[in-house]
């Protein structure tokens, strides 16, 4: 019946009222109190229209209650219109009507896909397609829709980003220049020597990512390899990781839940560092005044190939909750709070187990032309026994990390991002060899394709 406004090739209005005509099926006349809907048709062919055509047609519900064709063509009018809303009672009203109304299941189609539902769209496409009464023209202009939007149940995305910056500890290196042992009961002061003190200068931070989603009715699929790297004039400290994660969503209503797994190689200084194997899950619940809380845990496995008594099994359990402020999915802020948990695979490892807290807060906000993102971060860690008795006495050391980033990305084309990124960690401990300091701020593009 109705023409249809919104798909994307451009279907013409004649050839869509045409197919209205053509393929709705007769069924039952309306009532005679409900008038004929051709000049209404005729008038639908005007893109200007529609809201003219809606303003008639409504005062006519009363008298055209079991007339699939005039629900058809104001579903179509208040969806040109850009009232979704109404558009699909209309719409659902029409096929209750007369399933086989083929004008109301073209716009029935759209409508749910602007609405989010992509695979009740693909459905009603495919009924269409499945029909033998659509004219070939027609039926090419819908094969076209329902490749388009197949394509959008696989996503493949890739991602370049370059940053220039500078870093006061490229090193990592303790921030005391002199560390106290404990040799013989006595306390004695020793300067730590120049390469393991803090080395400041600019670097250069690289990055590739490949994405790949695959929607299904129930589930989802993402799958991401991201390679970074960071050179600078100490080459001693360049950087390389290579980092391959998985997850598995399941959305639902109430709760809805995830697994994932990653693998992660650090490379430090041209050799290789350590290798983590992690799984993990999430579980999401429904929450109110747009807040989600939510349940998660993980497992990692730690392997230092040059350190073989640091390998590790790290566990984390935590809660939290993920909230868009004033109803805008552009501000967002969510908050973590996780228990912590390292136990060495070897028992001769310093400290012994290691177990602790950790707590993160997560704030999105758009500024100006682009968005800010602040991420900030306080960990507390407590060994089980002495660390090393040359330090403190052999006392177990406990760590205090808090860091802050802060994120401002503003888009210079569709595909171009300038980002900023402004980094700042502290690290205190009882033991001065732990206490550390660093500093970091960067600037560079984002290129997606």
């Amino acid at each position: 019946m109705p023409a249809f406004p919104c798909f994307s090739y451009n279907l013409s209005r004649r050839t869509l009222l045409l197919l209205a005509l053509i393929i709705a099926a007769p069924g039952k006349l309306a009532a005679q109190s409900c008038p004929d809907m051709t000049p209404w048709l005729s008038l639908a062919a005007d893109d200007d229209s529609w809201v003219t055509i809606e303003s008639q047609l409504t005062p006519l519900m009363s008298r055209c209650l079991q007339d699939s064709n005039y629900f058809a063509l104001l579903g179509a009018a208040q969806l040109n219109n850009g009232r979704l809303g109404s558009a699909l009672e209309s719409l659902e009203r029409a096929l209750l009507l007369n399933p086989d109304n083929g004008g109301a299941q073209i716009d029935y189609a759209q409508a749910l896909f602007l609405q989010g539902q992509l695979f009740s769209a693909l459905a009603m496409n495919e009924k269409l397609l499945a029909r033998n009464d659509v004219p070939q023209d027609v039926r090419n202009l819908l094969q076209q829709r329902q490749q388009s939007w197949q394509s959008m149940t696989r996503q493949t995305g890739f991602l370049a980003e370059i940053l220039a910056g500078h870093d006061n500890n490229l090193n990592s290196a303790p921030s005391p220049s002199q560390i106290t042992l404990t040799l013989s009961g006595d306390s004695v002061v020793l300067p730590l020597n120049p390469e393991y003190q803090p080395v400041s200068g600019p670097y250069l931070n690289m990055r590739l990512a490949a994405r790949y989603r695959q929607l299904t009715p129930q589930n989802q699929h993402n799958a991401i390899l991201e390679v970074r790297g960071r050179v600078s004039e100490d080459r001693s400290s360049d950087m390389a990781q290579i980092d391959l994660r998985y997850a598995f969503i399941h959305p639902g209503s109430p709760l809805s839940w995830q697994a994932s797994t990653a693998v992660n190689n650090l490379f430090y200084g041209g050799s290789p560092l350590y290798t983590a194997t992690e799984a993990g899950g999430q579980i999401r619940m429904g929450g109110l005044s747009g807040c989600t809380p939510f349940l998660v845990a993980a497992a990692q496995h730690q392997l230092f190939h040059e350190q073989s008594r640091l390998n590790a099994v790290e566990g984390k359990l935590g809660i939290g909750g993920h909230c868009a402020l004033n109803g805008a999915s552009s501000q967002q802020v969510s908050a973590e709070l996780s228990l912590l948990g390292n136990h060495p695979m070897h028992g001769n490892r310093p400290g012994g187990d290691r177990r602790g807290w950790q707590m993160t807060v997560d704030w999105q906000q758009p500024v100006g032309q682009g968005q800010l993102l602040v991420q900030l971060s306080h960990t507390r860690l407590q060994d089980s026994r002495g660390y090393n008795p040359l330090l403190a006495d052999g006392a177990q050391r406990w760590l205090r990390r808090t860091y802050g980033l802060f994120q401002y990305s503003r888009p210079l084309n569709e595909r171009l991002t300038l980002q900023l990124n402004l980094y700042r960690q502290y690290q205190g401990s009882n033991l001065e060899l732990f206490r550390s300091t660093d500093a970091t701020a960067e600037l560079g593009v984002r290129y997606t394709f």
